[in-house]
């Protein structure tokens, strides 16, 4: 605690507000309107408050209004495919429009929430999911390219599609297709097990079903089977040979498919995923293998059912440039596509790669992006509109498969913080009048330390402590003088970065100072199971506490999970300008629960967890707002027990028992255990057989 008293010491005048914490932590960039703090310090959650998309388009909220018309399944006057694979005309009957249900608004108070559920028995860690999030996120989408639609007069319609890849879960799809209900939001699918799910839980004849990924001929069948459902279900070619593969198995069933073609545009991304594009992407066809398939479909009288070209750059595309870039290039090849004779195309799938901006920084920083929603809208539309025009070539419909824009933001995981390791420095008052000319100069430099001197200091203590080291291993120095000149060292380094945090700008060579003399917050997660991609691909999440911001943050920390991995950690933040190496919290008070929020974890998280350590899936609570404003705890799922991660890795909870109870038994001969302790082993061992697989609280 000393450092955090001198800290305080800086500038007892200033007050902590809540405004310092909303800067402090980012929210206001990153949360995007759904996230913010009330005056007792606790962040909130306003699900259906989200900031309009900043651009010179129309806004998120008018779009969604003035755009509505698009997404009502209303016929296009552009050769788009009805559900049923016929072509469109302009004297098509009216739809009714569809509008987007009011839903309530209301704000959720974290802690509260937290407490509450701990009080219903569920415990710690809590994966939180707002439900309410994952309508707006869609609106938003939906609503920015309708608005361009409306705008720049483009003649196709927007059906959104969402690639289930992203968020697996059967709550998670279930809400999704309902909220995207009135917009015909579509699914896709990407392997035979998705393709199976979808198939029967969505009914939406309106809304698409794209089916990616290399196929066999089970998957091909079972796609062109479930069109006969009455859905519209487009197959991509992701390779030469699959155009064969689908004809034969075509033929087979006598069902005309519904083909799209994945281009493999030699335009690439931008940010950490930009391989997944380029001329040497592990999918799609080349130009000259389009025209190839584009000239078979002829020869077997089938271009007609050719509906779709695709084209994905990867996942989280942080600049808008790339984005533009490759609009350009997939746009020509619709056109000359078309021209070549596939006047059946009627959907252009610009694929994935919206992205989120996780730092809250809006710059093509892997971790952000720097363009909104509505930009993005806009660029899509009024890049193909151009194209399409300048050839007199029919506006398509646009399809987007955007996965983390739409999921991410609605899930927190929620954890408890169990201990901590604070970095603590003893100075002794005075030194020994006989002490080690080595520990003298080292008590001089600390005496001595100024601002003006910080870096001659710093260099001192370094060179100081490198000869404490050669003279301790050669036996000329007492192991009691190397303990004095150790705290010395790091006093030295402590008073050092309190000196610089008033200087205009830090020293490069002390910028590690920081993480270096920051504590340890030990917290009740796995970092592989619940963010993997901050470990796999140093992806950054927001991490803030979830109350007490009214207070200063006294604390520097990185975090630490409970495994037994030393990767196990979280040691950069987000900032504004940088990548923080600690972050600001609050010293844990005894006996009182303290908890951060991981947020920004609903795309790819807890279906790319594994089950390091065994710990298993956290509980997880979905929650709504109700129409009086509160919110309703719609659905829990329980986390995974010991015994259920135990049977995914091939053991057997009774075979378990009955060999444990074998070995009591020899305990029990050899008088290593009491009766009374072998019922207590027994019954603990099954308790905890049924327990969950993380811990509980202090």
């Amino acid at each position: 605690m000393a450092r955090a008293k001198a800290m305080l010491a800086q500038d007892p005048l200033r007050r902590w507000t809540v405004a310092d914490a909303l800067e402090t932590y980012g929210i206001q960039r990153w949360g995007c309107g759904y996230f913010a703090i009330n005056e007792r310090g606790n962040l909130i959650v306003t699900p259906r408050s989200a900031l309009p998309s900043a651009s010179a388009g129309p806004s998120a909220s008018a779009s969604v209004a003035a755009g509505a018309t698009g997404t009502n399944g209303a016929t296009s006057t552009n050769g788009a495919t009805s559900t049923n694979g016929a072509t469109s005309t302009g004297g098509a009957k009216e739809v009714p429009t569809l509008v987007p249900a009011p839903s309530p608004v209301g704000t959720i108070d974290m802690r509260e929430l937290i407490d509450e559920l701990t009080q219903r028995g569920i415990q710690l860690p809590i994966l939180l999911r707002f439900s309410d999030i994952l309508r707006a996120r869609i609106e938003l989408i939906c609503g920015a390219f309708n608005g361009a639609i409306k705008e720049y007069g483009y003649q196709g319609q927007y059906r959104g599609v969402y690639p289930i890849k992203v968020n697996q879960n059967r709550t998670v799809v279930e809400e999704i297709i309902e909220y995207g209900r009135p917009f015909h939001y579509g699914l896709e699918a990407g392997s035979k097990p998705e393709l199976l799910t979808i198939m029967a839980i969505h009914q939406d004849d309106e809304a698409l079903i794209i089916c990616n990924g290399y196929k066999d001929e089970e998957y091909i069948e079972t796609a062109l089977l479930a069109s006969k459902l009455g859905r519209t279900v487009i197959l991509v070619v992701e390779k030469p040979s699959e155009l064969d593969q689908i004809h034969r198995v075509a033929e087979r069933v006598k069902i005309r498919p519904n083909l799209g073609i994945r281009a493999r545009l030699s335009s690439r991304g931008a940010g950490r995923w930009e391989q997944s594009g380029g001329d040497f992407s592990k999918f799609g066809l080349s130009a000259a293998e389009m025209v190839d398939a584009v000239a078979k479909l002829k020869s077997w009288g089938q271009v007609d059912t050719l509906k779709l070209l695709h084209f994905h750059l990867g996942s989280q595309i942080s600049a808008i440039k790339s984005i533009k870039n490759a609009l350009r290039e997939a746009g020509r090849l619709f056109v000359e596509l078309y021209k070549l004779g596939a006047t059946g195309l009627s959907y252009l799938d610009v694929g994935g790669g919206l992205g989120v901006d996780y730092d809250g920084s809006q710059t093509n920083f892997a971790s952000s992006m720097n363009y909104s929603v509505q930009e993005y809208a806009n660029d899509v539309v009024f890049a193909l509109k151009e194209i399409c025009d300048a050839d007199q070539v029919p506006h398509p419909n646009i399809v987007s498969e955007s996965g983390r824009a739409v999921t991410a933001h609605h899930s927190v995981l929620v954890v408890n913080v169990l201990g901590v390791t604070e970095f603590d420095t003893r100075v002794p008052s005075a030194i020994p009048a006989d002490a080690a000319p080595l520990v003298k100069n080292m008590w001089d430099t600390f005496q001595s330390t100024s601002q003006k001197n910080v870096l001659e200091s710093y260099h001192d203590a370094i060179e100081y402590k490198d000869q404490v080291l050669q003279l301790f291993n050669l036996g000329h120095l007492s192991l009691s003088d190397r303990v004095i000149c150790e705290n010395l060292f790091w006093a030295i380094c402590e008073k050092v970065l309190l000196l610089c945090r008033n200087l205009a700008h830090m020293p490069e060579e002390l910028e590690g100072l920081e993480k270096a003399l920051s504590d340890t917050y030990f917290c009740n997660f796995s970092m592989f199971q619940s963010v993997p991609d901050a470990w796999a691909v140093d992806q950054l999440f927001p991490i803030a506490p979830i109350h007490r911001l009214n207070e200063e943050p006294m604390r520097r920390a990185t975090l630490a999970d409970i495994t037994c991995d030393s990767d196990g950690k979280i040691d950069s933040f987000i900032d504004l300008r940088d990548v923080k190496h600690v972050l600001e919290l609050h010293p844990k008070e005894p006996g009182q629960d303290y908890y951060l929020g991981i947020f920004l974890v609903g795309a790819y998280q807890e279906i790319l967890g594994d089950l390091h350590n065994l710990f298993g899936d956290t509980n997880t609570v979905h929650v709504a707002l109700s129409p009086d404003g509160d919110y309703d705890v719609k659905d829990v799922v329980a986390g995974d027990t010991v015994s259920e991660v135990l049977s995914f890795v091939d053991y057997s909870p009774s075979d378990l028992l009955g060999r444990l109870r074998a070995n009591v038994e020899i305990a029990l001969r050899k008088k290593l255990l009491t009766l009374e302790e072998s019922r207590s082993l027994i019954n603990r061992f099954r308790q905890g057989m049924i327990g969950y697989t993380y811990l509980d609280k202090e």
